[in-house]
């Protein structure tokens, strides 16, 4: 009869990712988020690249349906799968767990803070602009664009604080984690 491996590093990865997954559900600040660093964790550390792509997707999805029935559901007629204009958001994280297995393959220190910081930029400029062309909030002009984009300055604090914090917080526990575990020390997930 064959016995299954444990694997202790997927089992950490996962366990790593759900526990501040959680926290999306504590409303602390505007835009205070764990999403971008959940995706550039995965997109580091899951040698099956689908995963790094789906697991963060399914954190995002799950958190939302929770956080919009639960915490903000007085905002919806009604219980809401998916919000207006959802798809910005996931095409943003999507991009942002692309861009981390490119610029991730090697993790360090500056790698992923530039990788967390790039991608905080990123997700306020692609976010932002889906705001822009898919409400009527804003004119379809430029200055319409920059007009929601100043509009935006003010959650971008969150955005980072979340993006930074967070990744410090999963890339620095499973480095942590490494120099106890042996098994833990190969860059991807086996």
């Amino acid at each position: 009869m064959k016995t299954a491996k444990i694997n202790v590093k997927q089992i950490l990865v996962v366990a790593l990712i759900l526990m501040v997954a959680s926290t999306r559900l504590m409303t602390f600040l505007p835009n205070f988020s764990p999403l971008t660093a959940i995706c550039l964790f995965g997109a580091a550390y899951f040698a099956k690249k689908w995963q790094a792509f789906i697991i963060p997707l399914a954190c995002v999805w799950i958190s939302d349906v929770l956080v919009n029935n639960y915490i903000y559901g007085e905002y919806f007629e009604s219980f809401t799968w998916f919000y207006q204009g959802f798809y910005w958001q996931y095409a943003a994280y999507l991009i942002i767990a692309l861009l981390g297995t490119l610029g991730l393959k090697k993790v360090t220190p500056l790698r992923v803070m530039g990788m967390g910081l790039g991608s905080t930029i990123f997700f306020f400029l692609f976010s932002n602009f889906g705001v822009w062309i898919s409400s009527g909030m804003y004119a379809k002009t430029f200055e319409g664009l920059i007009q929601c984009y100043v509009a935006g300055i003010p959650f971008i604090k969150g955005t980072l604080i979340g993006d930074l914090g967070f990744s410090a917080l999963l890339f620095g526990t499973f480095a942590l984690a490494q120099k106890q575990i042996p098994d833990l020390n190969v860059n991807s997930l086996k």
